[in-house]
């Protein structure tokens, strides 16, 4: 079932997008050479909870840490621990927050100094682009595959490839609710987008192939070539005039 948000709804969500769209623009800022992966968890943790919130992730199905750190071939779900983060590192931090019983949810990419190379910098910046034009896609009246389609054709004529196994989903009172929001599809399909809708939209684009794999911890989701992969994510709230991103990291 697909669940439709109110005005009231969508202020409760405002807040909670506020929360992580703060708390990732400090992360971003104190994510330097040699700052370990559990450090920036601790981070985030703490400032959440300094907002009046809660980390969504933690616990989550057994999630063991508040914030995901995925560098370089990893794609999502990175764990912090003892790993220091090395120049030219590409690094996603994904993070959400409940506030007043809303989640919010948000993911960035960035390069630790200076990118390793000028394709490895165009994969974020095509990654971040295509966030953007899914999110332009997401208009009352449309379908769900016109944002899914935005991204896939984005990133593709650029050469890249976008993950299959892990898409993007509705996002409210819970973290991941209906419907799922692949980054791939057909324009003109999938379900009529309605206001009230609220998405989680997250490309997640490899610098090779689409092919990924869980590494042993259950959670750590890698490029299955070794390939460079980038993440970025928006929650968005669709209004009768169009998109709300409610994570907007400033």
């Amino acid at each position: 079932m697909i669940e439709l948000k109110s005005a009231r709804d969508r202020e409760k969500m405002r807040r909670a997008g506020r929360v992580v769209a703060e708390v990732l623009a400090i992360l971003r800022e104190a994510a330097v050479a040699g700052v370990t992966t559990r450090e920036l968890d601790a981070l985030a943790e703490a400032e959440i909870l300094r907002r009046g919130g809660r980390p969504a992730f933690k616990g989550y199905h057994g999630y063991p840490a508040s914030l995901c750190v995925s560098i370089n071939e990893q794609v999502v779900h990175g764990i912090p621990g003892p790993r220091r983060l090395q120049p030219h590192d590409l690094v996603s931090l994904d993070l959400g927050a409940v506030v007043d019983g809303f989640v919010g949810d948000a993911a960035i990419s960035f390069f630790i100094g200076e990118p390793p190379s000028p394709r490895a910098a165009e994969l974020v910046a095509v990654t971040e682009a295509s966030l953007r034009a899914g999110i332009a896609a997401f208009q009352v009246g449309g379908r769900l595959g016109d944002i899914s389609h935005a991204v896939q054709s984005l990133c593709e004529a650029h050469g890249f490839s976008v993950v299959r196994d892990f898409v993007g989903h509705g996002i409210g009172r819970a973290m991941h609710e209906e419907p799922q929001v692949p980054n791939f599809g057909a324009p003109g399909q999938g379900i009529r987008l309605r206001p009230g809708l609220a998405l989680a939209i997250e490309p997640m684009v490899n610098l090779g192939g689409y092919e990924v794999e869980v590494l042993d911890d259950g959670w750590t989701v890698v490029t299955r070539d070794g390939s460079l992969s980038a993440h970025f994510e928006h929650t968005v709230f669709l209004g009768e005039n169009g998109p709300e991103i409610l994570t907007r990291v400033e």
